[in-house]
């Protein structure tokens, strides 16, 4: 009997807890996992930045933000896309005419960053910025001030990775801002590069100095970029080398022509200067001066000037190899 009845509460108290216990079902049982973390964003080839659950987050963001305070919008940076960085991006898209939808395409990156020298810092004088050079070297990671030929000063600096290199060519310091924060450091100077968002800055990673470390950008330690700032002028000219040339061994020969961009027309530009065809800068834009420049060499050497670049006036330039035998 005793053992009945010892079976017995055991089979109620087993009920009573499954009563009391709160049934938990297959999409309660998904609610619980935690959330994925939120998407990381810092690069700097003019990422799209949006709207989602959860936030995009990064140093794109909060460069977008510290751009749109900087021009007045009533925003703090804290490289989270939520809610208000929307609204406040519709805000900027309806002043200057592009689609409200609060999504940051290249568009609304050109807009936001200047690709020629902001009025409010030009503080030097009349072509002293054609003076001043910057020279960086991404295989000595060194940052070099020259006036007039006589260094100024020199500073160790972190560049891209091989995953996301630093821009090679001829550019100028188009924007000049204080304390954008994050990984930003205390010091920007945006550079003009037609394929995305680079700058000399600051960084809250000085243990990345002297290595290939960064999205593309040049870091320097605050202390020198700080130095570095008040000698830069508005339009400053910055050269980014790879073990003082910027010309490749070799490269793939990509068909170009009037309108195309990027790091393959920087290599062209540059081979066709040490080729001794004289023109504007290696700045990455195949623009007239380029065509012009790549037909006299055509015509220069028998092909047909076409302006465009093809195999037969890659391998005149030496940038690809001659066929084998």
């Amino acid at each position: 009997m005793r053992k009945h009845r010892w079976t017995a509460i055991l089979v109620l108290t087993v009920l009573c807890i499954a009563v009391l216990m709160p049934a938990v079902t297959p999409a309660q049982t998904i609610n619980s996992t935690p959330d994925p973390p939120p998407s990381l964003i810092d690069r700097t080839d003019f990422p799209t930045l949006y709207l989602t659950e959860p936030n995009l987050q990064g140093q794109a963001v909060w460069m977008v933000q510290a751009r749109l305070k900087e021009i007045g919008y009533d925003i703090e940076p804290s490289g989270v896309y939520d809610a208000f960085t929307s609204s406040t991006v519709r805000l900027f898209q309806v002043a200057h005419g592009l689609p409200n939808d609060g999504i940051i395409n290249e568009d609304e990156w050109i807009t936001l960053m200047p690709q020629e020298p902001d009025a409010s810092c030009i503080t030097a004088v009349k072509n002293k910025e054609d003076k001043m050079l910057i020279v960086i070297d991404v295989k000595t990671r060194t940052l070099t001030l020259y006036k007039d030929k006589e260094v100024l000063c020199k500073y160790p600096v972190a560049v891209g990775k091989a995953s996301t290199p630093s821009p090679i060519g001829e550019w100028r310091v188009v924007h000049k801002s204080l304390n954008w924060g994050s990984g930003f450091g205390t010091r920007w100077m945006g550079l003009n590069v037609p394929w995305g968002i680079y700058g000399i800055h600051g960084t809250n990673k000085p243990g990345s100095i002297g290595t290939y470390a960064s999205h593309g950008c040049i870091r320097m330690f605050n202390r020198d970029v700080e130095k570095l700032y008040p000698l830069v002028p508005a339009g400053c000219r910055v050269k980014i080398v790879n073990n003082g040339t910027m010309v490749p061994q070799e490269m793939k020969p990509v068909k170009m022509k009037k309108g195309s961009s990027g790091q393959a027309v920087v290599y062209v530009q540059a081979r066709l200067k040490e080729l001794g065809v004289e023109f504007c800068g290696a700045d990455g834009r195949y623009g007239n001066m380029t065509v012009l420049a790549v037909k006299y060499y055509q015509a220069w050497h028998g092909l047909d000037p076409s302006g465009e670049m093809d195999e037969a006036t890659y391998r005149m330039m030496g940038l690809i190899k001659a066929a084998k035998s």
